[in-house]
Order: C-alpha cells, then structure tokens, then sequence
C-alpha cells in the first residue's frame, strides 16, 4: 500500500513538476525558434522545397537535433503545454509584427528567384539557389508540365514554392476565353438589333 502511494506520488511528480524555470523554458523556446529561422534563412529556400530525400531528412531531423535545448532537464507535462504554448505565441507575435512591417519582410523571407524567364532557363539563378535542371524538371513533372521547355516562367518563392507559368494556355483558360469571346459577339450582335428595332420605331 505504501509502495503504491508513493509510486503514484512520483507519477504525479514527474507529470506536473517543472524541473527548470518557466522563464527559461520560455528563453530556450525562443532562441531555438529564432536560431532555426535564420538558419533557414541563411541555407536558402531549397530546404523549405524539400527537393530531394536529403532535404526531407534534414528538416525531420532538426527537431530531434533541436529537442535537448527546448526542453532541457525537464520531461513533465507541465514543462511540454508550456513550451508548445509558448513556441506558438512567440510565432504568432513576430508573424504579426512582420506582417505590419513589410521590408522586414522581405529581409528576413528574401525575394522571389526566377529560375526561368521568357522560355529560358536562367542557370545563375539555379547555381544561387543550387538546384539542377533535373531536380527543377522533377518539381515540373509534379505540376503537370511534362518537359521545361512548356514553361513560360518558373518562380521560386520565398516559403519554398514554386509557380509555374505555361508557354501555352490550358484547357480551362482556352475554354474561358471562348466563352468570353462568344458573349462578347452575342452583345455586339444584341447592340445591332437594338439599334435597328430604333430605326424602324422612328419611321412612319
């Protein structure tokens, strides 16, 4: 009986009590949180794309990399709601403060990088960004275009993603312009008619 009480006292103990300070669970969350922000920043935007396998293992791995210094000494339940709470409103305040700041903006996320303008590849923007033509062919084949040269503009944005504009207009672009171009006919065609049903009112 004994035994029993005091396991579940160390039960309880070990959920609920914080082994190190909350302040500097708080100071370790955001270190760790700013620390991998420019890290990131720092090592280009491929590694937000996740390109390849290395690049996926890379960022599965930077939690377990980073575990240790959020988390410290303590293991409770207690000390996990606290970091997680505290991760998350340290990201939701800076992404508000840079939402009102639009040049810090940019300065921490980058520019956009055209990979390829006008039809053409623009190789020093690969070699910046270190991607092959095979990895940028890979992310094509994923949005549908089966070779680069379909591509009109291919852009690397900031967060990692990509947009892809075609040489050609798809089906459901040619489709809209059809129907544009047929109800602009039936309106012009709807002004004649108006116009003639006016001359004939004013003849005697």
């Amino acid at each position: 009986m004994l035994n029993s009480m005091l396991w579940n006292a160390g039960m309880w103990q070990s959920l609920f009590h914080l082994a190190i300070p909350v302040t500097e669970k708080v100071l370790r969350t955001a270190c760790v949180y700013f620390s991998l922000v420019a890290l990131l920043r720092l090592f280009g935007k491929r590694e937000l794309a996740q390109l390849n396998p290395f690049d996926l293992v890379v960022l599965l791995s930077l939690s377990n990399t980073v575990q240790n210094a959020l988390i410290g000494d303590d293991n409770s339940v207690i000390g996990g709601i606290i970091g997680a709470f505290s991760l998350l409103a340290i990201n939701y305040v800076t992404v508000r403060f840079i939402f009102r700041h639009r040049r810090l903006d940019q300065l921490i996320e980058g520019k956009p990088t055209v990979l390829i303008k006008d039809g053409a590849v623009q190789r020093d923007a690969l070699t910046k960004e270190m991607l092959t033509e095979s990895e940028l062919l890979t992310v094509a084949h994923r949005q549908g275009f089966s070779t680069l040269e379909n591509i009109q503009t291919c852009v690397l944005e900031p967060g990692g993603s990509f947009f892809i504009e075609s040489k050609h207009p798809s089906s459901d672009e040619r489709y809209r312009a059809e129907v544009l171009a047929r109800l602009a006919a039936l309106s012009n065609q709807l002004s004649d008619l108006q116009g003639l049903l006016n001359v004939r009112a004013r003849e005697p």
